[in-house]
């Protein structure tokens, strides 16, 4: 008899565990699927950048992106007391963003776009902080002076590439 305990004990691990993976691939695949959403339907909003050290020895080539607005954001944050929430876009020019105000639920006018961010700290983060590209290919990305996101209507942004200071697009983009 106590061995068929221990069997249908391991048996409803097995069971617990499989149910278990199944929900955190589903969960997973849903994060995937609403990222490539943003990707084909998203407006797009480029973001200035101010590169750091565009190489990592741990990681490979990458650049580590700080985005010029998330120091008005940062400070806007400040005087509302909040860490996470969105801000207002508008564009300008070849379609750079740039701050408005808070959001707080008031009506975006015509060409104000929603931006997502998270306050840790001091560091406000807008869109991905980091691209990765081809060993051996820093260099090509050295003029980056943009980080090209496409964002959703609720502000959640997806990094796509990188544009130079003309605004055009450095190596391949998500499509």
């Amino acid at each position: 008899m106590p061995n068929k305990r221990v069997n249908l004990s391991d048996s409803m691990r097995l069971i617990v565990m499989g149910v278990m993976t199944v929900i955190i691939l589903g969960f997973i695949n849903l994060e995937i699927v609403g990222k490539e959403r943003i990707v084909r339907e998203g407006t797009t909003l480029l973001l200035r950048i101010a590169p750091r050290d565009p190489r990592s020895l741990m990681q490979g080539d990458y650049m580590a992106l700080r985005y010029a607005m998330a120091n008005e954001v940062a400070v806007a944050a400040d005087e509302a007391v909040v860490n996470d929430g969105r801000v207002i876009v508008s564009l300008r020019g070849k379609g750079e963003a740039v701050f408005v105000a808070l959001y707080e639920g008031q009506s975006l006018a015509q060409g104000q776009y929603l931006l997502q961010f998270r306050k840790r700290g001091e560091s406000v983060r807008l869109a991905s902080d980091a691209f990765f590209f081809e060993e051996g290919q820093w260099k090509a990305y050295n003029r980056a002076r943009f980080g090209e996101v496409r964002v959703d209507g609720d502000g959640n942004a997806v990094l796509i590439g990188l544009r130079d200071t003309e605004g055009e697009r450095m190596g391949p983009a998500l499509h």
